[in-house]
């Protein structure tokens, strides 16, 4: 059977078949009217259903398609190139026979650009080996804005020096300066001396709560310094010669008032005694303070003045035994000083000797245990004045 016989010529179908030729070979002609739809092709071409019907034709047709397509293949090489991912989708769908006999290794076709990923993290760098112990001290961890200035206290907690540090020249230079106030007023007057006394009991209720390392305790200074106002108007009200019982009194009512609210708290023992013994320590050191109003005029100015150059004297920088020698003979010498300019007379020695002895106590108490410079500034100023309240009472009477 011949080949015409086999396939018959239709004159009508291959006429068909070129038009449809040329309307499938336009977009190569025509050079402005090529549009790509992205960036990155699709090679494996899945033809549309007609597209199959006209292949399936040209399968039969074969004879009469080679030729006509090696004559309609005159395009350039560089057009070839730009068209390569073009090229498999255009034999693919017209046909040949070998093509469909062999189809297109995976190699030639176009190959597909990856798909975006994300990127990758960089790996984390390694940490270095750990410098042994004895070769290099360790270190903290790195910090943005550097680390703090180490104070005082922190560099002779480190260096583990001695736990006393001393206030130094501006907390004695305040002392002086309240120990002033407070001879000022009780020249002046009770009231005079309540305002002065009244910025001693605070100072002291805020200094001996940072001093044990409470802080912020604002309900515990509150009222150790309630105690203390509470005393300076039960004196006010009861006069000079009943004074040791309005500060007792008040101690003690303010004692009961601290263990009730204490046995109120949430916290745990340890915490709730601990918060008991600071807060009637600092409450009674403020009522204590008071004494100043109980105590002779003549005998609260030989004693303030005398605690003023006592401190000042201390915070020389000499030897400590030399310091607490110097320190009290200055006490002594400025109540001899001041004792004679008022009625006191020589007894002024006695009691400034007794004032500075007290007041180097409550400075020494302000020096334990690495004191910050907040505690300087406040348990500092105000321990050694308050300390010498009760001496400045007690020796004012023996000696007038």
């Amino acid at each position: 059977m011949s080949n015409n016989e086999q396939y018959p010529y239709d004159p009508q179908q291959h006429q068909q078949h070129q038009q449809h030729q040329q309307y499938d070979q336009q977009p190569y002609d025509a050079e402005p009217t090529q549009y790509w739809q992205a960036q990155t092709w699709d090679t494996q071409v899945q033809p549309a259903p007609v597209q199959q019907q006209y292949q399936q034709s040209y399968q039969q047709q074969q004879p009469y398609q080679q030729p006509q397509y090696q004559q309609q293949q005159p395009y350039p090489q560089q057009q070839q190139q730009q068209q390569q991912s073009y090229l498999p989708q255009q034999q693919h769908e017209y046909g040949y026979g070998e093509q469909q006999a062999q189809p297109l290794p995976p190699q030639q076709e176009w190959p597909q650009e990856p798909a975006p990923q994300a990127p990758t993290p960089a790996p984390a760098p390694e940490p270095a080996a750990p410098a042994a112990a004895d070769d290099e001290p360790g270190y903290g961890p790195a910090t943005i804005t550097g680390n703090a200035r180490v104070t005082d206290a922190q560099r002779a907690r480190a260096e583990g020096r001695s736990p006393i540090i001393e206030p130094g020249i501006q907390p004695a230079g305040l002392t002086a300066v309240l120990g002033l106030l407070l001879a000022g007023g009780a020249a002046v007057g009770s009231y005079a001396l309540l305002v002065p006394v009244v910025l001693l009991q605070a100072v002291t209720a805020a200094g001996w709560f940072r001093l044990n390392g409470m802080w912020p305790a604002r309900q515990g200074i509150a009222l150790a310094f309630l105690g203390g106002v509470v005393a300076d108007i039960a004196l006010l009200a009861a006069g000079r010669e009943h004074g040791p019982a309005a500060i007792l009194g008040t101690l003690g009512v303010w004692v009961l008032l601290t263990l009730v609210l204490q046995l109120r708290s949430h916290a745990s023992p340890d915490e709730r005694m601990y918060g008991l013994m600071a807060t009637v320590v600092s409450a009674a050191l403020a009522i204590v303070a008071a004494g100043h109003l109980a105590a002779e005029p003549d005998a609260v100015t030989v004693g303030a003045i005398a605690v003023a150059v006592a401190v000042v004297a201390r915070a020389l920088p000499l030897p400590t035994a030399a310091s607490v020698v110097v320190a009290l003979l200055a006490g002594a010498g400025a109540g001899v000083a001041v004792g004679g300019m008022t009625g006191v007379g020589s007894g002024g020695a006695l009691l400034g000797v007794g004032a500075a002895a007290a007041a180097l106590i409550g400075h020494r108490v302000a020096s334990y245990d690495y004191p910050s410079r907040f505690v300087h500034m406040t348990a500092g100023v105000a321990l050694p004045l308050a300390a010498a309240a009760p001496v400045v009472y007690v020796l004012g009477r023996v000696v007038g």
